[in-house]
C-alpha cells in the first residue's frame, strides 16, 4: 500500500478540476483524469510534460513580453522566480507587484489573439484567483501579448511548409515570416488586458474541490 498523499493543485491547472459532473456528488471525467495523472506523477516521481509550438513561443518570448508589458502598462517589473505553496495550491506567478499579480500570455498569431473578447478565459481566471490566494494580493491582470514569432520557431514552421508543399527553404521561410510579423502593427493592437478581482467565494469552491480530489486520489491508492 502507498502512503496517503496530500493533493494540491497547480494554479495553472485549477480549471481542469473545476468542471462539474452531470451527476451531483461525483467528480467530472475531466477532474478524475487530472487526479489520475497527478497521482501517477507522485507514484512514479515523473512530471507529465506538455510542449507545443504554442507553449514554446510563450517561453522563448517571455522576457520580450515582460518588457513590452512594462512599456504599455507603465510599470517596471521583472520575472518572478519565487514558488508559492499552501495547503491547497501551488504556483509561480509571472509578475508580482506591490498591489497586484500580472500573468502574461503569448498569442500564437492574430487569430488566437483575443482582441475582441469581453470575457476572460475561465481557466486563466481560476489561475489568477489561485495566484492571488497564494500571494495575498487582491487584484490581478491577465495580459495577452501579440509578438513576433522567434526565429527558431519560424525555421521549424518553414521546414514543415517546405516538406508539405514542396517549397525550397528560403521561399518557405519568407512565407512564414510574413504570416508571423506584427512589427508594423500599432502597439495598442498587440496587447489585451483583463482585470481580475479576488473572489473569496471562488477560492472556497476551489478548496472544496481540492478536498474532493484528495478523497478521490486516496481511494485510488487503496485500489
Amino acid at each position: 500500500k502507498q502512503n496517503k498523499m496530500g493533493f494540491k493543485i497547480r494554479c495553472s491547472a485549477i480549471g481542469q478540476i473545476m468542471t462539474d459532473a452531470r451527476t451531483k456528488g461525483q467528480l467530472s471525467k475531466t477532474t478524475q483524469s487530472y487526479c489520475e495523472s497527478w497521482l501517477k506523477e507522485k507514484i512514479y516521481s515523473k512530471r507529465k510534460e506538455f510542449t507545443s509550438k504554442y507553449t514554446d513561443k510563450g517561453i522563448l518570448e517571455e522576457d520580450a513580453n515582460i518588457e513590452f508589458a512594462n512599456k504599455m502598462l507603465g510599470i517596471n517589473s521583472i520575472k518572478n522566480e519565487e514558488y508559492f505553496e499552501n495547503d491547497f495550491l501551488t504556483g509561480t506567478p509571472d509578475i508580482i507587484l506591490e498591489n497586484e499579480i500580472i500573468d502574461i500570455k503569448s498569442s500564437w498569431d492574430c487569430f488566437t489573439f483575443p482582441i475582441f473578447d469581453t470575457e476572460i478565459n475561465k481557466d486563466y481566471f481560476y489561475q489568477l484567483q489561485g495566484y492571488m490566494e497564494l500571494t495575498g494580493k487582491r487584484n490581478a491582470r491577465l495580459v495577452y501579448v501579440l509578438g513576433d514569432t522567434p526565429v527558431s520557431i519560424l525555421h521549424s514552421e518553414a521546414n514543415k511548409l517546405k516538406y508539405s508543399l514542396g517549397y525550397d527553404f528560403e521561399e518557405a521561410l519568407e512565407i512564414v515570416k510574413k504570416k508571423h510579423d506584427y512589427s508594423h502593427v500599432l502597439d495598442d493592437l498587440r496587447i489585451k488586458v483583463f482585470d481580475v478581482v479576488y473572489d473569496a467565494e471562488i477560492i472556497e469552491k476551489i478548496k472544496q474541490r481540492v478536498k474532493e480530489c484528495e478523497i478521490y486520489t486516496n481511494n485510488l491508492i487503496r485500489l
